[in-house]
């Protein structure tokens, strides 16, 4: 009886069942585990005009943590932008620098849970040589000071009017604009002899112009929140983009742009 028949057959399973087990490792180890969504493809941020040097820099740092996704990042007042959202914009993640503003996207339902990320606080910007030496909120009453502001509507705007009403005085601005980079371009061209932006701006505008501190009594704060949007066409970008802003890694650009805790 030849006795080499089966030796040969268990030698060649055990052969057969290593190959199917290491395959199996090989496979598993590649692979994403299963329902584990990859982030890819674009992720559209729509985001208020004074989070543009921050959010710049947010972008390259989360692009560089994934690799395959591109942050398309689209700025302006944030009520502008919460009009573009309620009217249809296909975007994934709204930064606001209002919650007034974000309310509009959530009461459509189109907006998760809101964030409050970072709160901003205003300040006077003027022009290097000061030509109507200004040095306080009042002086922006006198007569002859070309002040810019932003549109009533716009969060700086709205906040820069509780700072006049803390401060109980009336000002007449030559210029209302848009938000708060055309508000604050007017100091830096010598249009105007003062604009009241954020302090982030101020800082962001180096020595183009003098930033001139309102006492804290006086002085009015808003809270950016950001969400990702309900009709997101990239939804698993949108929400790893607003943990990144969320986590240490991003809190930490944003402090250091002037941003403070809300």
């Amino acid at each position: 009886m030849n006795r080499k028949g089966p030796a040969i057959l268990a030698a060649v399973a055990t052969v057969a069942t290593v190959a199917l087990t290491v395959a199996c490792s090989s496979s598993s180890a590649g692979a994403a585990p299963k329902g584990s969504p990859t982030t890819s493809g674009t992720v559209t941020v729509l985001a208020a005009a004074s989070l543009t040097e921050a959010f710049n820099t947010l972008a390259k740092q989360f692009e560089a943590a994934h690799p395959g996704v591109t942050v398309k990042l689209s700025y302006g007042a944030s009520s502008a932008l919460a009009l573009q959202i309620t009217q249809g914009a296909p975007a994934d993640v709204f930064a606001s620098a209002s919650a007034k503003n974000m309310k509009q996207v959530t009461d459509a339902k189109l907006a998760g849970s809101p964030t409050n990320f970072v709160k901003n606080v205003m300040e006077i910007a003027v022009p290097p040589s000061n030509p109507a030496h200004v040095t306080s909120v009042a002086d922006l009453a006198k007569s002859g000071v070309k002040l810019a502001l932003c549109q009533p509507q716009v969060p700086c705007g709205s906040t820069a009017e509780k700072v006049f009403a803390n401060a109980r005085i009336t000002v007449k601005p030559v210029t209302l604009e848009a938000d708060v980079k055309s508000t604050l371009a007017k100091v830096e061209s010598n249009e105007v002899d003062a604009g009241v932006v954020y302090v982030t701006d101020v800082r962001s505008a180096g020595a183009k112009v003098t930033g001139i501190t309102i006492p804290a009594d006086v002085n009015a704060s808003t809270e950016y929140p950001i969400a990702a949007l309900t009709k997101a066409p990239n939804p698993t970008a949108a929400k790893a983009f607003v943990d990144y802003v969320l986590s240490s890694a991003g809190q930490q650009v944003l402090a250091g742009d002037g941003f403070e805790q809300p």
